[in-house]
């Protein structure tokens, strides 16, 4: 019966028949595979609210339930937690292959695309925020204390997101109310994404949008898929199983406690690069400039010169600029100490004076 469906044979049709260009290569495989872990992040996540108690002083002790007493719980958590990690760094990687093949020329897929980017790690944020331990509660106070920075409205929104004075219960509950609802705005713009990129078909390593010689999605590219996936996840469920805690700090084994501060509050990893701008930066208010123009600088791609083909030079400021993407993220992760404020902030220097060479040339 379903094979004489006409709606269910003019998507396999099209899926088998899918013109794609003849010389892309595995990394275009990043779309797909952070498609995959999106399903994981909402499945899981859509598991964990069903045994979820968004109150600070039954949230640390609810995830702790989950962890010990529900069937499979902590397999559903860590899966959670970690698909996060995942997901996040499968976006930078992505990113950085289409500044790297200059492929950011088709304007409305890198718009959404940069909005995907900002919208998942506002939601990775939020969902730090709710197993109510020490790291997700002094974090949560230092991020959200940064609008204050906003001119005139500052003191005012920060009062609106906390719901009081401070970071409290009604916190809790507004960033549960975002993290559960942010996702399916994620696959709204995913949508929009995939419109945009499909319209005038796949990007090519050569930087064009259009190709005479092309093959058939299946199985020459269906293929490449599978095994990009079965390798992404295998690491996935190996570090899941093994290492779970890889990525966690230890001080969110506490529960929230206001009276105590920890010794050094740092935010997941894939926020250390913005944080150490931040961080390195002695004026509050153009840290908090520095920490957003640090992602929203990618827009300006869109007004870079236009050329197709990536230049030797193009290559070495783009790996160089990588590197120090690297550094930023290690020394975001550092205690605050002299050395490491100079060397933020040499590499934040780097950081946005490599994005602008990136554009001109």
């Amino acid at each position: 019966m379903l094979r004489n469906n006409p709606l269910i044979n003019l998507f396999i049709g099209s899926f088998y028949r899918l013109p794609a260009p003849i010389n892309i290569n595995y990394f275009w495989n990043g779309g797909s595979t952070i498609g995959v872990f999106l399903v994981i992040q909402i499945v899981s996540g859509l598991f964990l609210s069903m045994h979820y108690t968004s109150h600070m002083q039954m949230s640390f002790f609810s995830v702790n339930h989950i962890m010990r007493d529900v069937n499979g719980g902590w397999l559903l958590r860590y899966m959670h937690a970690n698909g996060a990690s995942f997901f996040l760094g499968l976006i930078f990687l992505h990113i950085g292959r289409n500044v790297y093949y200059k492929t950011y020329y088709r304007k409305g897929a890198w718009i959404i695309g940069i909005l995907l980017l900002v919208v998942s790690m506002l939601t990775a944020f939020l969902g730090y925020v709710l197993p109510w331990g020490q790291m997700s509660f002094w974090g949560a106070t230092v991020i959200t204390n940064l609008i204050t920075a906003v001119p005139v409205y500052g003191e005012a929104i920060v009062k609106w997101l906390w719901g009081g004075f401070s970071v409290e219960n009604p916190t809790l509950n507004r960033f549960y109310t975002f993290h559960f609802l942010f996702p399916f705005v994620i696959v709204a713009l995913s949508v929009v994404h995939l419109f945009f990129i499909h319209m005038l078909g796949s990007s090519t390593p050569l930087g064009t949008f259009s190709n005479t010689m092309k093959l058939d999605f299946w199985p020459y590219y269906g293929v490449k898929d599978i095994f990009g996936f079965s390798i992404i996840i295998s690491s996935f469920m190996m570090l899941v199983g093994f290492s779970p805690d890889l990525f966690g700090d230890p001080e969110n084994f506490k529960k929230a406690n206001s009276m105590v501060t920890p010794v050094h509050i740092k935010p997941e990893w894939y926020f250390l690069f913005a944080y150490a701008i931040l961080r390195c930066i002695p004026n509050k208010k153009l840290g908090v400039f520095g920490l957003v123009f640090s992602i929203l600088v990618f827009f300006f791609f869109l007004f870079s010169k236009k050329k197709l083909m990536s230049s030797l030079f193009y290559r070495l400021i783009f790996w160089s600029w990588s590197m120090n993407f690297i550094m930023l993220t290690w020394l975001g992760g550092c205690p605050v100490k002299d050395v490491f404020i100079y060397m933020a902030q040499i590499s934040s220097f780097i950081y946005f004076f490599f994005l602008l060479i990136l554009m001109l040339i």
